[in-house]
């Protein structure tokens, strides 16, 4: 069961969708075990998904599921069980660890739009392959240090429109990033009334903070910030993330491991 600290921070994440167990594990480790030779011993495994109110039975389950896909190994310290990134799994969780981190992009990042001669999928494939968003047919917008494939205009960014500014937000997602500003703000009221948060808390609000964002921000190319909206919910889950990962970081895993033996 959650404890009396995290229980609200759960509830406040409770709504959205995407909680499967593995995953929300993957996120885990990916968050406080990612160096090569970090493991989580078992009772403080146990501890944390308890807290995230995860089922004993749920958490074995996803436990043989990532060990079997490759993304987890566990062995044996005397009686105690010990749970870690595999090979692939750091290497996994590396990858996509800039993106998860990323410190919200400058609104007055420099841009450009990119022209191109037909609507072809190679043409397509290269530009998102070098970090164009396409905004309308045959106009693509990215980093103003991008470099656009042979035969494409690129033009220099201006102040952009915002009809402009909303075609490249990815709009399948506008109602889970709004529904994931909620939650973080939710969260962050929480927060003002926990005076001290201990190493299982802050591994607990992490978590959620992690995977929720995770979710979403890897569905999507990163927008360039001169393009950005103030006020899309997608900027403003970033500015939360980053400010309550930066306020929380990350716990050791031996101050954990003290913290479950004495929770």
């Amino acid at each position: 069961m959650p404890s009396e600290q995290s229980a609200p921070l759960v509830a406040a994440f409770a709504g959205l969708g995407g909680q499967r167990v593995w995953s929300l594990m993957i996120s885990l480790f990916g968050d406080l075990a990612q160096g090569n030779g970090d493991a989580i011993d078992g009772p403080v495994l146990s501890s944390i998904m308890a807290a995230l109110d995860v089922r004993p039975e749920a958490s074995r389950v996803a436990l043989h599921r990532l060990r079997n896909d490759g993304w987890l190994q566990s062995h044996k310290v005397g009686r105690i069980s010990q749970h870690s990134l595999t090979a692939q799994g750091r290497a996994e969780s590396a990858a996509a660890s800039p993106r998860i981190y990323a410190a919200p992009p400058d609104l007055s990042e420099p841009w450009q739009m990119v022209m191109t001669e037909e609507n072809g999928r190679e043409t397509d494939t290269a530009l998102r392959a070098s970090g164009f968003i396409p905004a309308l047919p045959r106009a693509y917008v990215g980093r103003a240090d991008s470099t656009a494939p042979k035969g494409c205009l690129a033009l220099r960014g201006e102040t952009p429109p915002d009809w402009l500014r909303r075609a490249v937000e990815p709009a399948d997602l506008a109602s889970e990033y709004d529904a994931l500003l909620v939650a973080l703000s939710t969260a962050e009221n929480e927060l003002t009334r926990v005076h001290h948060m201990d190493a299982l808390g802050v591994a607990v609000l992490r978590c959620l903070i992690v995977h929720n964002w995770r979710r979403l921000v890897l569905k999507h190319p990163a927008l360039p910030g001169g393009v950005i909206r103030p006020d899309w919910s997608g900027y403003q889950c970033h500015l939360l993330v980053d400010q309550l990962l930066h306020r929380y970081p990350q716990p050791a895993l031996q101050d954990l491991a003290a913290t479950s033996a004495t929770g």
